[in-house]
C-alpha cells in the first residue's frame, strides 16, 4: 500500500515574541517534537502561535453571546496558518490548585465511583455497623414463611427505643386498642397488670401484636398483622422466634437496633463538595486550620521572659511594660512557676494552662498603663483561644495572613480526614467504603477492581460503570502514575504529574482530529517510565490526532516522527528554524546544536574525579508520606543527587523533611518539617537556600536587575554622576517604585491597562513617558551617555561590556552571563520569564554572593525546561556552587546531571507503597554496580 501523503499545518510569518517571521510546516496526525535552547522561541511557536490561533478560531465559531463569557482571544502575531485543527493544550500551569480538587475529581473517576456506590452500595448503620435493608411487606412475609414449619413466632412492634420515662400513657393506649401483652426490657407483661417503670432509666418497649405458628395458609393473617405492626412502630418489625434468634425488619432505610434512619442514597451523598455528602464539621475539606503550639512557641529552649511565645500579639511579652507580660507574671505567681525557666522544662500542667487556659480560674493582673494602673481579674483563656479570637476579629487581610503563619492543617476530628458524612462512609461495595477505595494507590486499586466480588444483581447494574472506571484507572497506570491515590489533592502534585493526569483524562475522552500541544510531559519521570509515557502519546496519535510536544528529552526526540529545531541561540539570538526532519536528519545537520548533542559530537564530560565529602548530616527515622522510617546520611561540601522513580519518596525526604527542618532551625522560618526523629550534624551548616522554579516576582515591577540586587548598585552609580549631584538627586530618584523620579501618569509601570468590555484588556505604552517609566528630569541624568532607562533596556551581554570598569556591578552581571542568560534584558518584567530562567536568575544571585562555605542549596529538578546545552552550563554552575565548600542537593532524573554528581542517594525501589527506602548510595560508579537500582542501570551507559 502506498504511504499516504503527509498533510501539513502550514505556518507563515510567525513573529510572536522573539520569532523572526518564520515559515514552518508541521506534519498533521503525527508525533512532532519542537526543541531548541531555553528561550529560543519553542513555546512562542507552540503555545502563543499554534495553540492560541487554534483556540481562537474555535471560539470565533461560537455566537457572540457565548463569547462574552469566554473572554476574547488575542490574535497571535502570524500572517496565516493553514490546516489547523482545534487545539487542546496540556501544560503544567493549568492544574487546579483548589484544595477541594483531587486526582479522582480531575480524572472524573470519582464521579463514576459516586454513581457506582449510589446504585449498588450496601448501606450499613453508621453506629453499630449492621447492614440496613429496606423491605416491602411481601418480602417480609416471604422471609418469615421460609422458617421451618411449626416454628412458633411472636410479631412485635418496637414502639420505644432507649427512652427514659414511665410510659404509662403508651400502655393505656395499647390497652384501649385491644392489645393484651407487651415486652418491656425483654420481659413479657400482661397489659391488665400494673407495670411500674423507673422513670430515670432507659427502656425498650415492644407491643405483642400477634402470635403464630408457621404453616401453610397463614399468609393473609400474617400480612394483616405485619401491616398493623409497621403502622404502630413507624416501619419497624421484630419477629421473636420462640427458642431462636430475633429477626429484624425495616420498611425504610433505618437501623432496627439504633433507630437511626438514613436518607435515600444518591450520587451526591458521596460528594464532599455537596452539603448532602460533606462532613458537617470541615465542610468536606477533610482538614481544619488550627493554631499550633509548635508554631506559636517554635523554640522551646527559650524561657517565657526571653520571648518563647512568637505568635502575633504576644511578641511583646518580653517587654516588662506590656499587658501580655503582666498576664504571664500574674499566672506565674498564681501557679508558682518562673518566667526564666526554659519552656520545655516547665511542668506539663503549666504548659497546658498556657496553651488551653485556666478553665475559668481568675488571676489578679497588676498592670500599669498610660492611663494609670489597676488590678484586673482575668480568667486566662489560653493562647489558642486568645489568638483565635484575634484572628476572627481582625478586619485586615494582611493581619489574617500573618496569623495564618502560626496555623497548621490538622485532620478534621469528626470525619478523621475522610471528608464525608458518617452515613455515606457506612455504604460499602464489596466490603469497602468509598474513602477506602480512593485512598488506595492506583496500582492496588487496579488489582482490586479486577478481583471485586459482586452479586448477580450488582453485576447487572454496575458492570457498565465499572468498565468506565477500569479503563480510566488503566490510563493512569499507562502514564506511570500508579503510585498516586485518587484522594491525593491536586495542589500537592508536581507539574509533570499534573500534566500526565490531564493526559490520561484526554486519552480517556478519545477525541479524534485534535491538535494536542504538550509542554515537557517527561518532567519528573524516571527514565524507566519514559517508555510508558511515549506509548501513551503514540496511542493518542494513533487515534488520529496531531501531537506537538515541546521537549528536551532524548528518548522522546528519538521516538518522534518529526523534529523542528529552533535556535540558534536564545532570546534575541533565537527565533529561527534551524533544522527539521527525523532525529537522524537532525544529527547530520551541522548547524543544529541539538543534533550535535544527540549524535554525540558534543558530550557533557564525566568529571575526572569525584570530590570527597567534608562531613555528613544524618536524617534519623524519616517517615513522612511513604518513607519507611529510614536513616539517610547526606554528604556535605559536594554535589549530591537524590534519584529514584516517581513517587519513591525523593521530595518527601528532601523538601518536606530536610529543607523544612533546616529552614526552621537555620533560617528561623515558620514551617513544620515532615515526620522524622532528628537530623544530626546541623552545626556544620549556617543557612539553607531552596532554588526552585517559582517566579522571582508576580508583578511587572520585579525584574532581573532588582532581584539580583544589581539595580541598587546601578542607582548608586547614577546618583554619583556629576549631573545627579548638580541637581541634588539621591539614589531614590532612580527608582520606578517610589514618587520622585518615576513617571506619575503610569506610576512607573511604563504601560497603562485599558479595560474593554467583552474584548481583552489592552495594554498601551504610557503616552507621557512613552513607556520609559521615568520623568524627563530623571532621564536627563546620563552615565557614559546612557540614561537609567537605556541601562534597564540592555541585554545582559551589552550591560557586561558597558559596566566592565565597575567591578562590583560587572561581577553580578557576569554571573547572569555565566548561567546562560546573556539574552535577557536587565529590566525585563519577571512575568515574562520562564520557570527555567527564573531559576537561573536565582542561581546567579547565589553565585554572586560571597560564599561562607557552610550553605546548603536544595534544587528540585533544575533541568526542567533546559536544553542539552543549558544543562551543560547548569552542571558547571552547580559545581561552582559546591566548590567553595558549600553543599548542593539536587533531586533529578536527568542522567547527564546524575553522572556528574559526586554522590548519589537512590530511593525506591518502586513508587508509592513500594518505595520509601534507600536502594543504594555512593558515587555514580558504585551505584551502577547495584543491580536493584533502576537509576544505576541507566547511568551505567553514560559512564562508559
Amino acid at each position: 500500500m502506498a504511504k499516504k501523503e503527509r498533510k501539513y499545518i502550514r505556518i507563515r510569518g510567525a513573529s510572536e515574541h522573539n520569532l523572526k517571521h518564520i515559515d514552518v510546516d508541521i506534519p498533521r496526525d503525527e508525533f512532532v517534537v519542537l526543541t531548541g535552547l531555553s528561550g529560543s522561541g519553542k513555546s512562542s511557536l507552540a503555545f502563543d502561535t499554534i495553540y492560541a490561533e487554534g483556540q481562537r478560531r474555535y471560539m470565533e465559531s461560537l455566537s457572540s453571546y457565548a463569547r462574552q463569557f469566554l473572554g476574547q482571544m488575542e490574535k497571535p502575531n502570524v500572517e496565516k496558518i493553514e490546516g489547523l485543527s482545534p487545539a487542546i493544550s496540556i501544560d503544567q500551569k493549568s492544574t487546579n490548585r483548589n484544595p477541594r480538587s483531587t486526582v479522582g475529581t480531575v480524572t472524573e473517576i470519582y464521579d463514576y465511583f459516586r454513581l457506582l456506590y449510589a446504585r449498588i452500595g450496601i448501606p450499613h448503620c453508621p453506629n453499630c455497623g449492621k447492614e440496613i435493608k429496606k423491605q416491602t411487606v411481601d418480602q417480609m412475609v416471604d422471609q418469615i414463611m421460609k422458617l421451618p414449619e411449626r416454628t412458633r413466632i411472636q410479631l412485635l412492634a418496637p414502639v420505644v427505643r432507649g427512652r427514659k420515662g414511665e410510659h404509662q400513657k403508651l400502655f393505656e393506649q395499647a390497652k384501649r386498642s385491644g392489645y393484651v401483652r407487651v415486652q418491656v426490657d425483654g420481659n413479657t407483661y400482661e397489659l391488665t397488670e400494673e407495670i411500674k417503670l423507673d422513670k430515670n432509666k432507659k427502656h425498650n418497649i415492644e407491643i405483642v401484636v400477634d402470635r403464630l405458628v408457621v404453616k401453610e395458609g397463614i399468609e393473609k393473617r400474617l400480612t394483616d398483622s405485619i401491616e398493623n405492626v409497621l403502622e404502630l412502630s413507624n416501619g419497624l418489625l421484630m419477629v421473636d422466634i420462640i427458642d431462636g434468634e430475633t429477626m429484624q425488619f425495616s420498611q425504610s432505610f433505618s437501623c432496627p437496633d439504633c433507630g437511626i434512619s438514613i436518607d435515600e442514597i444518591e450520587p451526591r451523598s458521596f460528594s464532599f463538595n455537596n452539603p448532602f455528602g460533606a462532613c458537617p464539621e470541615c465542610f468536606g475539606l477533610g482538614y481544619k486550620m488550627e493554631f499550633d503550639e509548635d508554631l506559636m512557641i517554635p523554640d522551646k529552649r527559650l524561657s517565657l521572659a526571653e520571648g518563647a511565645i512568637q505568635v502575633m500579639g504576644w511578641q511583646s511579652s518580653t517587654d516588662k511594660k506590656s499587658f501580655t507580660y503582666a498576664i504571664l507574671k500574674a499566672l506565674s505567681e498564681e501557679y508558682g512557676f518562673s518566667l526564666d525557666t526554659p519552656y520545655k522544662e516547665l511542668p506539663a500542667e503549666v504548659r497546658n494552662m498556657l496553651i488551653h487556659g485556666t478553665n475559668g480560674r481568675s488571676v489578679k493582673v497588676y498592670y500599669k498603663g498610660q492611663r494609670g494602673e489597676g488590678v484586673y481579674d482575668i480568667a486566662f483563656e489560653g493562647l489558642i483561644k486568645n489568638v483565635e479570637r484575634r484572628y476572627r476579629e481582625t478586619g485586615s487581610d494582611t493581619m489574617k495572613q500573618q496569623y495564618e503563619e502560626f496555623m497548621r492543617i490538622t485532620p478534621c476530628k469528626c470525619c478523621g480526614g475522610q471528608r464525608l458524612k458518617k452515613e455515606s462512609l457506612a455504604v460499602t461495595v464489596s466490603g469497602k467504603n468509598i474513602y477506602e477505595i480512593t485512598a488506595m494507590s492506583i496500582r492496588n486499586l487496579d488489582a482490586y477492581l479486577k478481583e471485586m466480588e459482586l452479586t448477580e444483581q450488582q453485576h447487572l447494574i454496575g458492570d457498565q460503570v465499572l468498565k468506565e472506571i477500569r479503563a480510566r484507572v488503566g490510563f493512569l497506570m499507562d502514564v506511570g502514575l500508579d503510585y498516586l491515590s485518587l484522594s491525593r489533592a491536586t495542589g500537592s502534585l508536581s507539574g509533570g504529574e499534573a500534566q500526565r493526569i490531564r493526559l490520561a483524562t484526554q486519552i480517556g475522552s478519545g477525541l479524534v482530529g485534535v491538535a494536542y500541544i504538550l509542554d515537557e510531559p517527561s518532567i519528573g519521570l524516571h527514565q524507566r517510565d519514559n517508555d510508558k509515557l511515549l506509548n501513551s502519546l503514540k496511542g493518542l496519535k494513533d487515534l488520529g490526532n496531531t501531537l506537538i510536544v515541546v521537549e528536551h528529552d532524548e528518548d522522546t526526540m528519538r521516538a518522534a516522527d518529526y523534529i523542528v529545531d529552533i535556535g540558534p541561540g536564545a532570546g534575541e539570538h533565537g527565533g529561527e528554524v534551524i533544522a527539521t526532519g527525523t532525529a537522524e536528519e537532525i544529527m547530520k545537520n551541522k548547524n543544529s546544536i541539538t543534533g550535535a548533542y544527540l549524535s554525540g559530537r558534543i558530550k557533557i564530560p564525566v568529571p575526572k574525579e569525584r570530590r570527597k565529602p567534608t562531613g555528613f548530616i544524618t536524617v534519623k527515622g524519616a517517615r513522612e508520606n511513604n518513607l519507611k522510617n529510614i536513616d539517610v546520611k547526606i554528604p556535605l561540601g559536594i554535589m549530591t543527587c537524590i534519584t529514584g522513580v516517581s513517587g519513591s519518596g525523593k521530595s518527601s525526604l528532601t523538601n518536606e523533611i530536610l529543607y523544612k527542618r533546616l529552614a526552621r532551625d537555620l533560617n528561623r522560618a515558620r514551617c513544620i518539617p515532615g515526620a522524622h526523629d532528628d537530623i544530626e550534624g546541623l552545626e556544620q551548616l549556617d543557612k539553607v537556600i531552596d532554588i526552585d522554579q517559582s517566579p522571582i516576582g508576580r508583578t511587572p515591577r520585579s525584574n532581573p536587575a532588582t532581584y539580583t540586587g544589581v539595580f541598587d548598585m546601578i542607582r548608586d552609580l547614577f546618583a554619583s554622576t556629576p549631573d545627579a549631584k548638580a541637581r541634588g538627586y539621591q539614589k531614590g530618584r532612580f527608582s520606578f517604585n517610589v514618587k520622585g523620579g518615576r513617571c506619575e501618569a503610569c506610576s512607573g509601570d511604563g504601560i497603562l491597562k485599558i479595560e474593554m468590555h467583552f474584548l481583552p484588556d489592552v495594554y498601551v505604552p504610557c503616552e507621557v513617558c512613552q513607556g520609559k517609566r521615568y520623568n524627563r528630569e530623571t532621564l536627563e541624568v546620563k552615565y557614559k551617555g546612557k540614561s537609567i532607562y537605556d541601562v534597564l533596556n540592555m541585554t545582559v551581554e551589552e550591560a557586561l561590556e558597558f559596566f566592565q570598569n565597575v567591578p562590583s556591578i560587572a561581577r553580578k552581571i557576569q554571573t547572569l552571563y555565566d548561567v546562560g542568560l546573556s539574552y535577557i534584558r536587565l529590566g525585563q518584567p519577571s512575568t515574562e520569564l520562564s520557570g527555567g530562567e527564573a531559576q537561573r536568575i536565582k542561581l546567579a544571585t547565589e553565585l554572586s554572593k560571597r560564599s561562607t562555605g557552610k550553605t546548603i542549596y536544595i534544587l528540585d529538578e533544575p533541568t526542567t525546561g533546559l536544553h542539552f546545552a543549558d544543562v551543560h552550563k547548569l552542571i558547571e554552575i552547580l559545581r561552582r556552587l559546591s566548590d567553595g565548600g558549600n553543599t548542593v542537593v539536587v533531586i533529578e532524573h536527568n542522567l547527564d546531571v546524575i553522572k556528574t554528581a559526586d554522590y548519589i542517594i537512590d530511593m525506591g525501589p518502586e513508587g508509592g507503597d513500594g518505595g520509601g527506602t534507600v536502594v543504594a548510595q555512593g558515587t555514580p560508579e558504585e551505584i551502577a554496580k547495584v543491580p536493584e537500582s533502576y537509576t544505576g542501570q541507566y547511568v551505567k551507559k553514560y559512564l562508559e
